[in-house]
């Protein structure tokens, strides 16, 4: 199995401070990791590092195939494309529909055949259970249903990688499962790794996977269980 990210003795800096120091972490093509952690200690950090967003000066990086050392402004939107993100405020465009939601980031990305659009479209709306909305307001949606489309947006490119940033965080508890098998069974039929920041240790419990903590400018693994299936939960007596 291929590492999809490659972090070897790495420094991040945000602004000139170091924020984590001496970091290693490896994520294979397909699987499914937790990055856990109290607000403040560099959770967010690491992930933009990851997506270009903060910058690697110290050690060594890979994501995707992305050098992370070499990353500039032209070769970071290459890269973004084989990344999707899912934050915990969606950011969606509230003044468009669904599917316009996702042509404007197919545009930004550069997809230019409006039926290859359309047809890309359709079936990750089909992989969230959005599909007979298609057409509505984004705002008019539910915080369920925001976050799904924020899915469905991460996936359009059929990423290597889907980063997700406290993705349950603004949900009531039964979204957030809805959300959590919704992600990794998406994540299972599009072949894609996860690194999912959370607070939210009810779910890592549920869908237990590798967990890394953030702690003292460091990541520790801290558990690691082998791959799950996501609609059946976890029995610790079978561990």
């Amino acid at each position: 199995m291929e590492n999809v990210i490659e972090i070897k003795n790495a420094k991040i800096y945000q602004n000139d401070i170091l924020i984590l120091d001496e970091v290693n972490f490896n994520l294979g093509e397909s699987e499914f990791v937790y990055l856990i952690g109290k607000t403040g200690s560099g959770k967010s950090s690491f992930l933009k590092t990851l997506y270009g967003e903060i910058l690697l000066n110290e050690g060594e990086g890979s994501v995707a195939g992305f050098n992370l050392r070499t990353l500039n402004k032209h070769n970071i939107p290459m890269l973004r494309r084989k990344i999707g993100v899912v934050f915990q405020d969606f950011q969606l465009l509230t003044d468009r529909s669904v599917l316009k939601n996702l042509f404007f980031v197919m545009g930004a990305t550069g997809w230019t055949d409006k039926s290859l659009m359309q047809k890309r479209a359709t079936e990750v709306l089909q992989l969230v259970g959005l599909e007979k909305k298609i057409n509505s307001m984004s705002y008019a949606l539910s915080g369920g249903e925001q976050q799904r489309l924020s899915i469905a947006r991460a996936l359009l490119n059929k990423p290597a990688l889907i980063l997700a940033d406290e993705p349950t965080g603004n949900l009531d508890p039964e979204t957030s499962e809805e959300i959590m098998r919704l992600l990794i069974a998406v994540a299972i039929e599009e072949k894609s790794a996860i690194l999912m920041a959370t607070h939210d240790m009810t779910m890592v419990e549920k869908y237990p996977g590798r967990v890394i903590r953030v702690e003292n400018q460091s990541l520790k693994e801290v558990s690691t269980i082998n791959r799950f299936n996501p609609f059946q939960q976890f029995d610790p007596s079978t561990d």
